[in-house]
C-alpha cells in the first residue's frame, strides 16, 4: 500500500520514465512540502537509478547551509518568493550533481499568511543543466494537507516540462 493517491503515483512513474529516457537524474529542494516530493519519487520501486538527492530545507538556515541560497536574497525577497525558489532549484542542482531539480517554497497554512503572501501561495522552480530555470507561482486552496499535495502535483508537472527544454 502506498502513502500517495494513485494519480500522484502515476505522475511520478511517468516522470521517472521520462528521466530515464532522457538520461537524467533528479533531485528535490523542498520547504513547505517537507520532503513529500522525494518521498513520492522514492515510493516507486527502481527510482534509485534516477533520483539522487532530497533536500528538506524548511528553515532559512537550511536553505543557505545545504543548497547555498544567499541569506541576503531571503532577507530581501522573503523565503516564499520567485527569487528564493529559483536559487533553491539552482543550488540543489549544483550541490547534488543531478541533471534536473525541483524546488518548492510556500505557505501551507493554516497560519503564516499575510495580505501580500496569503496561505496557499507556492513558488516552484525547476532547473536543468543546459536549460533555463523555469518558475511557476500558484495559489492553492484547501487545508494544509491539500495545499501540500497540490504543490507536489504541480512540482511533478513542472519537472515534466523540463524534460523537453
Amino acid at each position: 500500500m502506498s502513502l500517495f493517491a494513485a494519480e500522484l503515483r502515476v505522475a511520478a512513474m511517468h516522470l521517472l520514465d521520462g528521466l530515464r529516457a532522457n538520461g537524467l537524474t533528479a533531485c528535490t529542494a523542498e520547504s513547505c512540502t517537507g520532503g513529500l516530493i522525494a518521498a513520492l519519487l522514492t515510493d516507486i520501486p527502481g527510482s534509485s537509478d534516477v533520483f539522487t538527492h532530497g533536500y528538506v530545507t524548511y528553515a532559512n538556515t537550511a536553505k543557505t547551509a545545504m543548497i547555498g541560497v544567499p541569506p541576503a536574497l531571503i532577507q530581501t525577497h522573503g523565503a516564499v518568493s520567485e527569487a528564493v525558489a529559483v536559487a533553491m532549484a539552482e543550488g540543489a542542482l549544483a550541490a547534488s550533481g543531478a541533471g534536473l531539480s525541483i524546488a518548492v517554497t510556500g505557505i501551507a497554512g493554516p497560519g503564516g499568511g499575510t495580505a501580500d503572501k496569503p496561505v496557499g501561495l507556492v513558488h516552484l522552480a525547476s532547473a536543468r543543466r543546459g536549460a533555463a530555470t523555469r518558475h511557476q507561482q500558484h495559489h492553492f486552496t484547501g487545508d494544509r494537507t491539500q495545499v501540500r499535495l497540490q504543490a507536489v502535483a504541480a512540482a511533478l508537472a513542472l519537472m515534466e516540462l523540463q524534460l523537453t527544454p
